[in-house]
């Protein structure tokens, strides 16, 4: 898998990370929610760095703390996880990428 690098909110000791994959994801780095291997938790921000015109092609839950939350594939190539910068209270998930116009109710600023 192949990354580009779209944008980084960096706060409160985390760094968490947007990245587009050659195969139509995305990966999404952020705080490990705990007893959940495939979720992370964002700030509501790094969704400005997603691609215009598209979404993250999964639900969201709004934490009421700025953060949402979100589950996906979590990343295993070991290529890919050599271009990150992983800090140990963080992970980092795949998930779909789809256009605006597509799957009611996925994730979009």
């Amino acid at each position: 898998m192949q990354l580009t690098f779209l944008g980084k909110e960096t706060q409160g000791g985390g760094s968490p990370t947007l990245f587009a994959t050659d195969r139509n994801t995305y990966v999404v780095q952020g705080w490990k929610v705990p007893a959940q291997d495939d979720s992370v938790e964002i700030p509501a921000k790094l969704l400005t760095y997603l691609v215009p015109g598209t979404k993250l092609g999964v639900a969201l839950s709004d934490t009421g703390q700025g953060t949402y939350t979100l589950s996906g594939a979590p990343v295993d190539d070991a290529a890919a996880l050599s271009q990150m910068d992983i800090p140990g209270h963080e992970t980092c998930v795949e998930v779909p990428n789809v256009e605006e116009s597509e799957a009611s109710g996925a994730a979009t600023v």
